[in-house]
């Protein structure tokens, strides 16, 4: 392995055991050094790679958005309509990469974290904005760009509830119900087939 190739080896191990502390200490609270001994590595050459935790937590997010990215656009170039976009979209959200107790934990930290942090923020905000792009894109054929919108942004707080239902299984005195990755887009695409044929009948009705 050539000097850069094992760079990105341990960049990625200390990405991964970041990822990992922030679920077992279900906060932004843990030490470089504590991530440093889950990715085998010294204290001094997790900070050589990534300077401060702050850095390193950025980094873990810009790891979790680009797997969320190139889930939805592989699933995107397969999809033949736009309904199936739809759906490719909804899937792409709750990838078996992205949707697991882990990932789940770690996001939920994040939002807390783009509260006080303007790079997560923005980082946030991207991921926002791209999910209703593309969730008006598909929809815009079936019901026009208008009513696309608020379906989108429904849509969008539809997911992220279904997030954080998840995130929270297994907390406090009443466990809620873990949906799985089918039950999860299930929920979804019933609610967006609702909307695109609530829409369409708003639309039949004025003319």
């Amino acid at each position: 392995m050539t000097k850069r190739d094992i760079e990105e080896v341990r960049r990625g191990a200390l990405i991964r055991a970041a990822i990992g502390a922030i679920d077992g200490e279900g906060s932004l609270g843990v030490t470089m050094a504590e991530i440093a001994r889950r990715a085998a590595v010294s204290p001094a050459l997790a900070h050589h790679y990534f300077g401060g935790k702050d850095d390193l937590m950025l980094a873990a997010m810009r790891h979790l958005l680009g797997e969320y990215r190139s889930g939805v656009t592989q699933r995107l170039r397969l999809a033949e309509t736009p309904r199936a976009k739809i759906s490719a979209i909804v899937e792409g959200c709750f990838d078996p990469r992205q949707f697991t107790g882990e990932a789940i934990a770690t996001w939920l930290v994040f939002y807390l974290h783009a509260r006080r942090n303007a790079e997560a923020a923005r980082l946030l905000a991207v991921y926002f904005r791209r999910l209703e792009s593309n969730l008006v894109s598909a929809l815009a054929p079936l019901v026009g760009r208008e009513a696309a919108r608020p379906i989108a942004r429904s849509t969008g707080s539809l997911i992220d509830g279904v997030w954080l239902r998840h995130a929270l299984v297994g907390h406090g005195d009443a466990p809620l119900h873990a949906p799985t990755r089918s039950d999860a887009s299930a929920l979804v695409e019933r609610f967006v087939d609702a909307e695109i044929v609530a829409a369409i009948a708003v639309d039949s009705a004025a003319k």
